[in-house]
């Protein structure tokens, strides 16, 4: 008799979960907003642990799926979670500066309690974040930027001693860790004020966390990280951490001994860590020790893996059309030679092709292939009228925009006169994102744009690539990394020029 009571039992239990989920999922068809069919208990995400496409790549695939369909919006489910997703680009512009008091939080998962280095300024939102914001801000004004630009352009020349190396010994080059060396002395120089020396050690310690932490996860790592955004409080209570502990550990004690050692010697320098201690000083609330290391932590993730991921696929796109790498050397030599032969702050500045090469390799492969917002109070949407509760994550697919053929005809051509001065204006608002828009723009936008301009500078004007035998295309986009990159290196061979 029991038996018969608990299979009962059961029964109706698994009944009436099935109503609830069925109910749930159809969250947005209720809305009458345009859906796909979800299925328990990953939503339309595809299962972490087998999946076949990034999240970027999921998003891209999906946006393509409703514009044949010519929506305006969609909603998917993660997990059991509904998230909007806007396809018109005004509803994007709604969300991002017009009605932005509806959407400040990004929706990205932190937990300043058990990981206090993941409390920076991309993460936090609300009142916290706009102070934060209010405060870092003077760290990247055109001063700033002309004050580090020196010690940007020595960071270059351990590089070209590795580059001329690699010309005499005739191998190809995985242009990818090239830069990423680059990359962590540039930013170990100008925000920690540190030499890293990543070109004369394979273990340089910056560039071994820095890998650590955007080295495609485990399994288990990327199922971690899929619950914490979709259950941010439970992962909080649960104590759930994403970066690495002993990655963690080692920026804030960096950070912690930095701070110290100039204090105790009275030590000044022109760095980004520098700007945020005389911040603390001049504001004895401004910065715990924590949130210096974690805004200095930001830095470094900042400006280590989005500029050389864009630098290698930008010097990949050259190498295959040598045309173009050709007319950017040519703007390069002719821009220095006006400047006494040397790299300068104004003459980076008069490189208007190479910026338009950067921006269109942007347009191709944006670093974040996504963007993320949270509705923190109910909002009525003006273009579709729909009711986005509060709560409600907003997947912004940025990658899908880029890629759209009404936008960016022939959009798999790398093309920089897109972004020319006779072009750029054709250019619809809020399809080209790359560095996210409104009010929470990347606040690190032009320190990202001179450190790959004064990189591709000092290697195009030296040497000229060519794409090696050994990279194998199509691209396969890596499935568990959080910044757009390819399964495997992007070979390339150098001569000089």
């Amino acid at each position: 008799m029991a038996f018969i009571h608990m299979s009962v039992l059961f029964a109706v239990v698994a009944v009436l979960f099935t109503i609830y989920t069925k109910w749930r999922y159809s969250y947005w068809t209720r809305r009458r907003v345009p859906q796909l069919s979800p299925s328990f208990p990953f939503g339309n995400l595809e299962n972490p642990l087998v999946r076949k496409h990034g999240v970027g790549e999921w998003l891209r695939i999906l946006y393509t799926r409703f514009r044949v369909q010519k929506a305006k919006h969609a909603g998917v489910y993660v997990f059991g979670s509904p998230n909007y997703v806007p396809i018109d680009p005004e509803i994007i512009k709604n969300i991002l500066q017009r009605d932005f008091h509806h959407f400040v939080d990004r929706g990205t998962y932190y937990n300043e309690k058990d990981d206090p280095l993941s409390f920076h300024l991309f993460n936090i939102g609300g009142q916290k974040w706009k102070n934060l914001r209010a405060k870092l801000t003077p760290t990247f004004t055109s001063g700033k930027m002309k004050m580090m630009f020196e010690t940007l352009v020595e960071c270059t020349h351990p590089m070209e001693e590795a580059m001329t190396g690699y010309c005499t010994s005739k191998q190809s080059v995985d242009i990818k860790d090239v830069l990423s060396r680059f990359t962590t002395d540039v930013i170990g120089s100008c925000a920690f004020g540190l030499e890293c020396n990543s070109f004369k050690s394979d273990d340089a310690a910056f560039c071994e966390h820095g890998r650590k932490i955007f080295a495609p996860r485990s399994k288990i790592d990327t199922l971690k990280i899929a619950f914490a955004l979709a259950q941010p409080k439970l992962a909080n209570k649960l104590g759930v951490v994403l970066l690495p502990r002993e990655s963690s550990s080692f920026f804030f004690n960096v950070v912690k001994d930095t701070v110290k050692y100039r204090r105790r010697n009275n030590i000044q320098r022109k760095d980004m860590l520098q700007i945020v201690m005389d911040l603390q000083e001049s504001d004895d609330n401004a910065f715990t020790m924590e949130e210096i290391a974690a805004q200095a932590l930001l830095f470094f993730l900042a400006g280590f893996e989005t500029s050389s991921t864009t630098m290698t696929f930008c010097l990949y796109e050259l190498a295959t059309n040598v045309d173009l790498q050709e007319k950017v050397r040519e703007e390069i030599n002719r821009v220095l030679n006006q400047h006494g032969g040397k790299v300068t702050y104004d003459a980076i500045m008069e490189m208007k092709y190479m910026t338009q090469v950067i921006e269109e390799t942007l347009r191709k492969y944006p670093p974040g292939t996504l963007n993320t917002r949270v509705c923190v109070s109910d909002y009525v949407e003006p273009v579709s009228g729909v009711t986005i509760e509060k709560g409600t994550k907003v997947l912004i697919p940025v990658w899908g925009l880029h890629m759209d053929p009404e936008y960016f005809p022939d959009p798999e051509r790398f093309d920089p006169e897109r972004f020319s001065e006779d072009n750029k204006h054709n250019v619809a608002p809020f399809t080209y994102m790359p560095f996210g828009g409104g009010p929470r723009i990347c606040i690190g936008m032009r320190f990202g744009m001179i450190q790959t301009k004064v990189g591709l500078t000092c290697l195009l004007k030296n040497y000229s690539f060519t794409v090696s035998p050994k990279v194998q295309t199509p691209f396969i986009w890596h499935k568990y990394s959080f910044i757009i990159t390819t399964e495997n290196p992007i070979w390339l061979d150098i001569n000089k020029v």
